[in-house]
Formats: structure tokens, C-alpha cells, sequence
């Protein structure tokens, strides 16, 4: 009983390290990750792909509200796995740290700067009582002097560069196949093909238009585009993914 009230005070305290060195409750924020739906990023020669999961709970809310990818700057974008109002401030402060770059420098901001910002702003909600950290993880992919650039946001404050990644729920089985068959010399759309046959892999094969989300930043143009229902339409049917209902789940990014 006496260890189980010694855990359950290092529970109650972000600031306090337990005597084996963890912090609880970043470690249930990571938790919090894997309850949302499945992002996806890959980083092709031709630009960076962000694919998410987009499912909703109930045919009347409108799949508009449930947002999951987010323009940042023209050239970079975001997806997320969540909780949805911890995403949301997170986004805004790095469209905020963006446009500031262009303000106070007159030019787009980087990829790893804009990262390191938004780690620097999680990280200090691990060293301040009476907060607690953002219970979501960021998928950060841009171009960076005309090269794709792709990384990962932790509840900890940790960033991390990646060819290729998942977050959220079923992050092991996906990234396995990611990793089974990424290749560095695929170009854009191969990369879209690739997210789809991974969200494929823990969805049954069967995908519906209206519950993914795919955009693209292409590294020529470097320019944030997401795709419309018709155009992931053809990506499902080409990749024989495509679904004949939708599946239901949590409203969660």
C-alpha cells in the first residue's frame, strides 16, 4: 500500500521524477496518442505526404469539423494524433512562430526551426506546476531549402526527424509496413500510394474518401496542398482500397 501511495503521488506531480527516473504523466500523455486515429508521413524526393485517418462517431456531424491536417505556411504541414483542443493551440502557435519568421526575417521559416519551436513550447508545460503536457503528437513535413524534411513531435518535448512514420492508434502494425516497404527513390505519388496501403493495413483494406485525409507538399512548387474526395477516390480505387461504407470511431486527431 505504501509503494502504491508513493506512485500515486509522483502521478499527481509533472515536476517530480519518480526514483527510477519517469515522468507519469508524460507518460499518459503518450497514452492519450495512441486513443487518436492513425497519421501518416512519408518524405519522398518529390515532397512530403501527410495521410490521416479521418473517421467520425456519427453520420450527422459534419466530417468537416474533424480536422486532422493543417496548413501551417505554404510550405509546411501539419498532421496530428490526439487530443483535438491540444492540437489545435499547438497549431496555432506554429502558424504564429511562422509568420513571425516572415515578418521579423522576410523569409519562410524552416522546417527543424519551426519544430524546435513548437518542442521548445511542449517541453516547458513538463517543468511547470500546475499544467500539464499536451496530450498530442505532431507529424511537422515541409520544405527546407528545396529539400522534403519530415519530423515528429513527443509529449516531451522531443523532436525527431524521420523517411517515414505513424502516430496514434496502431502505430506499431503501420510502421512496420512503412518500414517493409518505404524506399528513398519513390517519388510523390508513390508516397500517397504508400500512406494509403498503410492506413489500408489496420482498416481492412477498405478505405472510404470521406474518412482519409491526404495533402501533399511538393518540394518544386513548395506548396501545401490537400487533396479533394475525387482525387483520394482515385488513389482507393487504382490501389483497390476502396471501401463500401465508412468505418465509425472516435472523434479523436
Amino acid at each position: 500500500m505504501q509503494g502504491q501511495a508513493q506512485q500515486q503521488a509522483y502521478d499527481r506531480g509533472i515536476t517530480i521524477f519518480s526514483p527510477d527516473g519517469r515522468l507519469y504523466q508524460v507518460e499518459y500523455a503518450r497514452e492519450a496518442v495512441k486513443r487518436g486515429t492513425a497519421s501518416i508521413g512519408v518524405r519522398t524526393e518529390g515532397g512530403v505526404v501527410l495521410a490521416v485517418d479521418k473517421r467520425i462517431r456519427s453520420p450527422l456531424m459534419e466530417r468537416t469539423s474533424v480536422e486532422k491536417i493543417h496548413k501551417a505556411d505554404d510550405h509546411i504541414g501539419i498532421a496530428s494524433a490526439g487530443h483535438v483542443a491540444d492540437a489545435r493551440q499547438l497549431i496555432d502557435f506554429a502558424r504564429r512562430q511562422a509568420q513571425v519568421n516572415r515578418l521579423r526575417y522576410g523569409e519562410p521559416i524552416g522546417v527543424e526551426t519551426l519544430t524546435k519551436d513548437v518542442t521548445d513550447h511542449i517541453q516547458q508545460y513538463t517543468q511547470v506546476g500546475g499544467a500539464r503536457p499536451f496530450g498530442v503528437a505532431l507529424i511537422i513535413g515541409g520544405i527546407e531549402n528545396g529539400e522534403p524534411r519530415l519530423y515528429e513531435t513527443d509529449p516531451s518535448g522531443t523532436p525527431y526527424e524521420w523517411k517515414a512514420l505513424a502516430v496514434g492508434a496502431d502505430r506499431g502494425e503501420i510502421q512496420d509496413y512503412l518500414e517493409s516497404n518505404y524506399s528513398e527513390s519513390m517519388d510523390l505519388d508513390g508516397g500517397v500510394e504508400l500512406a494509403l496501403k498503410a492506413l489500408g493495413t489496420v482498416n481492412d483494406d477498405e478505405l472510404a474518401p470521406e474518412g482519409v485525409g491526404v495533402a501533399t507538399v511538393d518540394a518544386e512548387t513548395e506548396s501545401f496542398i490537400e487533396l479533394t474526395d475525387d482525387e483520394v477516390n482515385d488513389y482507393l480505387t487504382e490501389l483497390d482500397l476502396l471501401g463500401d461504407d465508412e468505418d465509425e470511431g472516435e472523434p479523436e486527431e
